[in-house]
């Protein structure tokens, strides 16, 4: 329900001060995470832990935003973007710099995997939803710019937290980027709400009742009699209250948990019809199965060429660099084929799953830096498939499902996340290799795209799944996304 003074997109002026905010906001707080590989071996030589533990850090900094998703989205519904903006600015900044003082890994999965994770989800989701506002029939532009500060973010910070390493040492290094990130709060300054927030609302009617309270009271009032039995009656109402407020309260609150705990059931069994949904069912387990495959080689990519002695130290460009501009490339070049009349969004993401997977397989036997550089170009751009999941997700459920969907699937995609790494660490931590780690990154992936390929067969000659996506239906579905970012 829009309230009455809500203006229209205006799709250019200030909206586009709003995408360069929101461009440099996930920049400044995505880099760092995005480019975890580099300060992981930094971790490992000066903790000396293991490597399935210190793999948590860079795991959870990944995975909590998105399991978090739905308290994301719900605080920029409720408080609006450029508060939480500032919050979320706040969190980054201080879990870095928090994590520059670490004295060992398991404080740093609390400050970096823990609060810069939370941090970076509330950054997504905040400037996902105000483009949104302010963008109609350039949203998918306005969008994809944005959404390309978290790759470009990745690609400067590995470069530059390598060069900062080597000059500062790792705490400078996160005291450095900590002071970058706080440039996020400087950011939301432009943030200009189009739409007022729901507590805005809330407090404006709150607000107005008291007012019209106040007025009440104030009404004049002829005649002795009637001044004395008003007095009278509000001395005996005021007596009646200060009794009754304990049970109002206690009444308040019981309302309260029965009217979360019917929503909570209703969310539940709403989820479970969606999951009764063959293809959706195939979609989620595709995911858990591609991200726990596809995250490990990300953060031990860099490992894996110092310990296999394929490379000294750091490059100038690191592994990590290419895949992050590799993954920018791929958002816009597969987000460019779905708008493709023929195209399959269900098939097309089975083969990029299919890609990666074999992709994977390929490192244990590449023994030189040139391949590790084309395999991490390769798995950034299979990895751009993220821009075909919400369409994907529309063609399988509706439009008036997309935004539960979705949450549902950024679960599994989140708790996968987290999994995924650690248990990469653990098999070299066993076998003293990398070799039987990235063997089970890509066989998990090759299932998860065969999986959703099988379940996907009796689509293909469904019309509706196959139908085109029009205008009107795109500017919905970018609605519905950002609700949940």
């Amino acid at each position: 329900m829009s309230p009455p003074n809500t203006r229209e997109a205006p799709d250019g002026g200030w909206g586009w001060a709003i995408v360069a905010a929101s461009f440099m906001s996930q920049l400044l707080a995505y880099g760092s995470p995005q480019s975890v590989g580099v300060l992981y071996p930094e971790w490992l030589n000066t903790f000396h832990d293991s490597k399935g533990m210190t793999a948590w850090v860079g795991s959870l900094v990944s995975g909590v935003g998105l399991i978090a998703s739905p308290i994301c989205s719900a605080s920029v519904v409720n408080f609006g973007a450029r508060p939480v903006t500032i919050f979320s600015g706040v969190m980054v900044s201080g879990g870095l710099m928090l994590s520059a003082f670490a004295p060992n890994v398991q404080f740093l999965i609390f400050s970096y995997g823990i609060v810069v994770g939370l941090g970076c989800g509330l950054v997504y989701a905040a400037t996902v939803t105000i483009t949104c506002q302010y963008f109609d029939k350039r949203r998918g532009l306005a969008l994809g710019i944005v959404t390309t500060g978290t790759s470009i973010g990745g690609f400067l910070y590995a470069t530059a937290q390598n060069e900062f390493n080597v000059l500062f040492g790792l705490d400078g290094c996160l005291l450095l980027i900590g002071c970058f990130a706080l440039n996020i709060i400087a950011c939301a300054g432009l943030m200009r709400p189009l739409h007022p927030p729901a507590y805005y609302l809330k407090q404006r009617k709150a607000l107005t009742e008291m007012v019209e309270e106040k007025v009440l009271e104030k009404a004049p009032v002829t005649g002795d009699r009637a001044v004395k039995n008003r007095s009278v009656t509000k001395a005996l109402v005021t007596e009646e209250r200060k009794d009754t407020k304990s049970s109002v309260s206690c009444e308040a609150l019981v309302r309260l948990i029965k009217s979360k705990q019917k929503r909570y059931s209703e969310y539940l069994r709403s989820a479970g019809e969606l999951l009764q949904n063959r293809v959706f069912s195939a979609m989620c387990v595709s995911l858990f199965a591609c991200c726990l495959g596809t995250y490990p080689p990300l953060l031990f990519l860099e490992d894996l060429a110092q310990t296999e002695g394929l490379i000294d130290g750091i490059s100038t460009i690191p592994l990590v660099s290419i895949v992050s501009i590799a993954a920018g490339v791929g958002k816009l070049l597969l987000g460019v084929v779905m708008d493709i009349r023929w195209m399959n969004s269900i098939f097309l993401y089975a083969f990029t799953l299919v890609g990666t997977g074999l992709v994977l397989i390929i490192i244990p036997f590449t023994k030189n830096y040139a391949g590790l550089q084309v395999i991490s170009a390769l798995l950034g751009f299979f990895s751009g498939n993220w821009s075909v999941i919400p369409y994907m997700t529309t063609k399988v459920v509706g439009m008036d499902r997309l935004t539960e969907a979705y949450g549902i699937l950024m679960f599994f995609g989140g708790l996968s996340i987290m999994l995924g790494p650690p248990i990469a660490g653990w098999i070299y931590d066993w076998m003293h290799s990398y070799d039987l780690a990235f063997f089970c990154s890509g066989g998990f992936v090759l299932l998860g795209g065969a999986v959703l390929f099988i379940s996907a067969l009796s689509c293909w000659n469904k019309k509706h799944n196959e139908s085109v996506t029009t205008e009107e239906e795109n500017t919905t579905e970018c609605d519905s996304v950002a609700t949940v970012a």
